[in-house]
């Protein structure tokens, strides 16, 4: 899961570079004998200019000190909205459960059904269900690869009314190449699906309305990409190893 810096952000990273050279323009400007409060426009960008390239460190500090901040106020504000969301994250009642639905640890997946990365770990999911039989799987639909991503979150959700979520998530995750809207209704009619029905139900506003959530949740997490694993108080991004979600479950039983 490999995520670029935003707009905004690579802006408030020149604005904090620029403001960090320009702290340095009054003294070089009385070197030179330009009062700061008469010096044009272009005088102030030459001082500016020749004081990075002879200092490129500036700049290199700048962006370390921006990114230290960007960080821990991201771990701050997804701690916050780890302790606030606790019920949507993990009670919610219109998230599908995979697995023991009474098991004895939690483990929440943000995924979408055209992820390559939540295609690969999707094996190791659900070895790690079949190999422990008390986990609690809470499903977080979150299509943000297209809109047939949209459609397959649609109709997997549908199908929860026709009890067959578990049947069609796991074969439009099996699925091999892209999606459209014509394979999604082949594949969910090859899990014995009313079809008739499902197409009624994927237009249900309640549809639409827990993926909105999702959405919201997701970007008060600060999730950006998927699969995103959250158990107890740690989000987890990216496709992980076994090794690493039965890690994970571990320390969630353990309360840590």
């Amino acid at each position: 899961m490999n995520l670029l810096p935003t707009l905004p952000r690579l802006l408030a990273i020149v604005a904090l570079c620029t403001a960090t050279a320009l702290a340095y323009v009054p003294p070089l400007a009385a070197q030179q004998s330009i009062a700061p409060d008469r010096a044009d426009k272009a005088a102030i960008e030459q001082i500016v200019r020749e004081y990075l390239m002879a200092h490129p460190e500036v700049i290199v500090e700048s962006l370390s000190a921006y990114q230290q901040r960007e960080e821990a106020a991201q771990a701050e504000e997804q701690r916050k909205a780890l302790t606030t969301r606790q019920e949507e994250l993990f009670k919610n009642p219109t998230s599908p459960v995979l697995g023991n639905s009474q098991g004895d640890v939690t483990l929440v997946e943000f995924f979408d059904y055209q992820c390559g990365y939540c295609k690969a770990v999707h094996p190791d999911v659900q070895r790690l269900l079949e190999s422990d039989g008390k986990i609690r799987l809470v499903s977080k639909e979150f299509p943000i690869l297209g809109p047939a991503s949209v459609t397959a979150s649609r109709a997997a959700l549908a199908a929860q009314k026709q009890g067959k979520y578990d049947a069609l998530h796991k074969a439009l995750m099996e699925n091999r190449g892209q999606l459209d809207d014509d394979k999604i209704m082949r594949i969910a009619g090859s899990v014995g699906l009313d079809m008739e029905r499902l197409k009624k139900d994927m237009q249900a506003p309640e549809i639409q309305e827990i993926l909105q959530r999702n959405v919201r949740l997701a970007g008060e997490l600060n999730i950006r990409g998927t699969p995103a694993f959250i158990i107890g108080d740690q989000i987890v991004p990216g496709a992980v190893s076994l090794d690493r979600l039965k890690e994970m479950v571990a320390q969630g039983r353990a309360g840590g």
